[in-house]
Formats: C-alpha cells, sequence, structure tokens
C-alpha cells in the first residue's frame, strides 16, 4: 500500500474514532509506521501534526454537536476527550476564537475543519518540479557548538520562532564567537533538528557549527556530541536568493513525499540537519545551493 492510501487510512481510522482513547503509537501501527517515521510522513502530508490533527478534528466535531441545545457543553467536551469544562472552553477558543457558548449562540453550522483527504492531493513525481540529487552516506560522531531553541509544531509555532531565531543569529553575528569550530578556514553552519517528542509534538532546534571540542564555551552556547549514522544527504536545485526558502521548503516536501516511498528506507528519528557551506553565501553566489541530510535506516529494520 503506498505512502498516501497509508496515511488515508489513518485518517478514516480516526475519524471513526474521535470519542475513542487514540494515541501516536496506534496510529502509526494503523498506518504500518515506526511511531517517528509516521509522525513525520502524516505531517508532511496533511499539515498538522497527527495529534494535533486529533485535536482539530475533536474540537471540530464537537463544535457540529453544539448546534443541538439540549446538548450540555460539559457532555461534549467530556465525549471527545476534554478532562473538564476549562480545558474544553480554553482550546475550543484558541482554535475559533471564540467560546463553545458563544459559538451556539451563533448558531455556526459550516465545518470549520473538515476531514482531511490526501488521495485528493497526491502529486506527481518530485512536487513542483523539483528534482534533487542525493546520496547515502555514513556520518562519524561528530560536536557541535551553538545555540539551541525549544520549539513545538503546534500551531505552526517552529514556522515563526526558526526563521526569527535565524534573524536574531544572524543580525547580531552570533556565529562569530563560536570557538573551536571545524574546518578552521571555512566553517559551515548547521540547522539541527534534534530531540524529537512525537507525542508532544515538541524539538530543540539548534543553530551551529561543528566544533574539535568544548573547551571555553560562552554560557549562553549549547554543547551538543551525536552519534555516528546514515544519512541520506539531498542537495536542493539552484535557485536564487529570492526563492532559496521557498526551494528548500518543496524540497523537504518532495523527501517526504515522493523520495521516501520508493527509497527502502525510513527515518531513524535521530537528528537531523541543513548544511550551510560557501554554496549558499549570497555575496559569492547568483544561485544558492544547500544540503539536507536525515537519518535512515532501512524499512523494518
Amino acid at each position: 500500500m503506498g505512502y498516501h492510501r497509508r496515511i488515508q487510512k489513518t485518517i478514516d481510522h480516526i475519524e471513526a474514532r474521535l470519542d475513542e482513547p487514540l494515541t501516536l503509537r496506534g496510529l502509526a501501527e494503523t498506518a504500518g509506521f515506526s511511531d517517528f517515521h509516521f509522525h513525520r510522513v502524516f505531517q508532511s502530508m496533511v499539515g498538522d501534526s497527527v495529534m494535533e490533527y486529533v485535536r482539530k478534528r475533536r474540537l471540530a466535531r464537537a463544535a457540529g454537536d453544539l448546534s443541538d441545545p439540549d446538548r450540555r457543553i460539559v457532555d461534549i467536551a467530556l465525549d471527545y476527550g476534554f478532562q473538564t469544562h476549562e480545558t474544553f472552553t480554553r482550546a475550543f477558543k484558541k482554535m475559533f476564537g471564540m467560546t463553545p457558548g458563544e459559538y451556539r449562540k451563533r448558531n455556526i453550522r459550516t465545518a470549520p475543519y473538515p476531514q482531511a483527504n490526501v488521495l485528493r492531493r497526491m502529486y506527481n513525481p518530485y512536487l513542483g518540479g523539483i528534482r534533487m540529487e542525493y546520496r547515502i552516506v555514513e556520518k562519524p560522531a561528530f560536536k557541535v557548538i551553538g545555540y539551541g531553541l525549544q520549539t513545538t509544531n503546534i500551531e505552526g509555532r517552529n514556522l515563526k520562532e526558526v526563521p526569527a531565531f535565524w534573524s536574531d543569529y544572524l543580525e547580531n553575528r552570533k556565529w562569530s564567537r563560536i570557538p573551536n569550530v571545524i574546518p578552521r578556514d571555512n566553517p559551515v553552519e548547521l540547522g539541527l533538528c534534534a530531540d524529537f517528542d512525537p507525542e508532544a509534538d515538541t524539538f530543540t532546534y539548534i543553530i551551529g557549527m561543528e566544533a574539535e571540542h568544548f573547551d571555553n564555551v560562552p554560557e549562553d552556547m549549547v554543547c551538543r556530541e551525536f552519534p555516528a549514522g546514515t544519512y541520506a544527504v539531498f542537495t536542493t536545485p539552484k535557485s536564487s536568493p529570492e526563492d532559496f526558502s521557498p526551494t528548500i521548503q518543496a524540497s523537504w516536501k518532495s523527501i517526504w513525499e515522493e523520495w521516501f516511498p520508493h527509497s527502502g528506507y525510513e527515518h531513524a528519528g535521530t537528528v537531523e540537519f541543513e548544511w550551510y557551506d560557501e554554496r549558499c553565501h549570497r555575496d559569492k553566489n547568483e544561485l544558492l545551493q544547500m544540503d539536507i541530510y536525515i537519518p535512515v535506516k532501512p524499512k523494518n529494520a
């Protein structure tokens, strides 16, 4: 069964059980993926992480139930797994901009967050014409010194926080303070995603450089050591500075939706990172490129 059909099968499974306990692990088993690989494939195809999607669909279903004036709001909340009226009201207002009571008074009947259908979104190979070079490499263990940010995919917070994190890093020339970098003559900046927690939908984002050792590191920096691993390395197509960021995002999407399903690999669940070297220096290049490193392991290994 293809990736799109596996994810749609899981979406249908969720829809039939919105009033029952659901876990990421159980849903991953339904799809036939490991927990982390499922988490990333689902997010790429649907746009929300799986547990965020479950939460929004429960709230949308609850919103529909509010049209019945004979049902108590607290009973609707309990039906969809919210343990208290207050928890339900807070989540509902955050999603819809009003309390359940206000929503009921307005008699809104349009479904605000419909069930996803990824089969309608199936793309031709290599989305948007993205055709990347890739290779499988064995990367030795490596050390990184840099700056860390705790963030989450929930409500797209990472899409705001990570770019702001980079802007602060670049505007304040924070790269110049990182000690012990290698190679000394031409250091490479890394944007790393580590410490993934699929259930909580959180991870640590690190901007840094590979380092020789951890001596004399300023207190506001983080020091991390990552084990050796097998990586699929993708080189993004050359693009103008204006199109560089969209090209990177399209490349990530193509990797998840087009490369992985036919690769014989799945995500290994460890650190992934973007590799920014001299090819993406705007003062030296008219067209920019970078590499994406994704830890992989053979499927069913």
